[in-house]
C-alpha cells in the first residue's frame, strides 16, 4: 500500500510501501478515494502540535469505500461509502463521553494524529466514526465537510447558541470559512468577511459566496457584530474580534491551534462579551451537519492534487495560496 508519510515533523512527507492495514475488532477498513489537506495537518507537520504518532500517515477528511469489516461492527457494511473525521476514538466510560461531551474525551484518539489517516490508499477506522456521506456529494467535494464543515458548524452553533445573531464576522477566509458563509446565509445572517490585510483574493472570494462586505482584519467591519468565528490561527485577532462585536456579542475560536493571544484592556471582554473555543466534534454534530450540508445545500470549493503531490498541497495551504480546500485524490 502506498502512503504519504510524516517521519520527522518540519521535513517533507515522504512516499513509502506499507502493509495493507488490518482492522481490529469494531473497525472498518476503507479503500480511500480523497483526503481534504487540513491546516491541522499542517500544524502537525510543521511541529507546532506535540507528539504525534511517528512515524505518521497524516489526514482526516477522508471519504472512500469500505472493504473490509472487522468483528463487532454492526451499521457499516462492505459497499458503504464513508467519511472519517479528526476524532477517530472515544473511550466511552469516562465523564466526558457520559455527559454527551465526548469531543472532550481524556482518552481520545485522532485520526491521522494519533492513528494513521488518509494521505494513503487505505486506511482502518473504528465503525461509531464513519459517517455516511450524502448522495449529493462526490468524493472529492464531500471531503472539507468532514473537518472544515463539522468543526466550522460547531463553531457556528456556539456562536449563535443563546445569541440572537443576525451579523456574523468570519476572520479568515478559507476552507471552513468559506463553508460556513453559505450555512449562514441560509440560516438568514448576514456574513462580513475579515481576512489578512491587503488579500483582496481572499475579500473577492468572500463576497462571491455570499459575504455582504469583505475587509481586512485590520479594519472594523460597517456594523457591530452579533458574533464572530475566528478561523485563522492568529491569537493576535481575539482582542481585535472582541472590538468588533456588540455588549453580550460571542467570539469563537475555531482552531486546534492557536498563536498567543496577546494581553488586553478588560473593557474589551466587558459588558458581558463571551469568548470561547471549540475542540473536536462529536458524533451528533456530524450527523447533524451533513444533514444540514445537503439540505443548504453546501458547495464546497476544492483544488484537487494527486496524492503524491501532498507536500505541494500542503506548501499552498501554507502559503496562503488555496481557495477553498486542497483535496488529495488516488496516486
Amino acid at each position: 500500500m502506498r502512503a504519504m508519510v510524516l517521519e520527522r515533523p518540519g521535513e517533507p512527507l515522504r512516499l513509502r510501501e506499507l502493509a495493507m492495514p488490518t482492522p481490529a475488532a469494531g473497525q472498518v477498513r476503507i479503500r480511500v478515494s480523497a483526503c481534504a489537506v487540513c491546516r491541522t495537518d499542517l500544524h502537525i507537520v510543521d511541529g507546532e502540535l506535540p507528539r504525534p504518532k511517528l512515524p505518521l500517515v497524516p489526514g482526516h477528511e477522508i471519504v472512500g469505500v469500505v472493504d473490509e469489516v472487522a468483528a463487532g461492527v454492526e451499521k457499516v457494511r462492505v459497499g458503504d461509502r464513508v467519511g472519517v473525521p479528526w476524532l477517530g476514538w472515544t473511550c466511552g466510560v469516562c465523564a466526558y463521553c457520559l455527559s454527551f461531551a465526548e469531543n472532550l474525551c481524556d482518552r481520545a484518539r485522532f485520526t491521522g494524529y494519533d492513528v494513521d489517516g488518509g494521505y494513503a490508499e487505505y486506511c482502518v477506522a473504528d465503525a461509531r466514526y464513519c459517517f455516511p456521506i450524502p448522495e449529493a456529494y462526490g468524493d472529492e467535494t464531500a471531503t472539507p465537510l468532514l473537518c472544515a464543515g463539522l468543526i466550522g458548524y460547531r463553531a457556528f452553533r456556539m456562536a449563535c447558541e443563546g445569541n440572537r445573531v443576525a451579523r456574523l464576522g468570519l476572520y479568515g477566509f478559507g476552507a471552513a470559512a468559506h463553508i460556513i458563509a453559505q450555512v449562514a446565509r441560509w440560516a438568514g445572517q448576514r456574513v462580513f468577511a475579515l481576512t489578512r490585510p491587503g488579500d483582496t483574493d481572499s475579500q473577492q472570494f468572500a463576497l462571491a459566496i455570499g459575504a455582504e462586505w469583505a475587509g481586512g482584519s485590520d479594519e472594523l467591519p460597517p456594523e457591530p457584530l452579533d458574533a464572530a468565528i475566528i478561523f485563522a490561527p492568529v491569537g493576535a485577532l481575539v482582542p481585535i474580534a472582541l472590538r468588533a462585536v456588540r455588549k453580550g456579542g460571542v467570539v469563537v475560536c475555531a482552531g486546534i491551534h492557536m498563536s498567543d493571544i496577546p494581553s488586553f484592556s478588560y473593557d474589551l471582554l466587558w459588558e458581558e462579551r463571551v469568548l470561547r473555543s471549540v475542540a473536536n466534534l462529536t458524533r451528533d454534530d456530524g450527523h447533524e451537519f451533513l444533514r444540514v450540508a445537503a439540505a443548504v445545500p453546501v458547495s464546497a470549493m476544492v483544488q484537487l492534487f494527486p496524492m503524491s503531490m501532498a507536500n505541494v498541497a500542503l506548501e499552498a495551504l501554507r502559503n496562503g495560496s488555496l481557495r477553498g480546500a486542497a483535496v488529495l485524490t488516488p496516486f
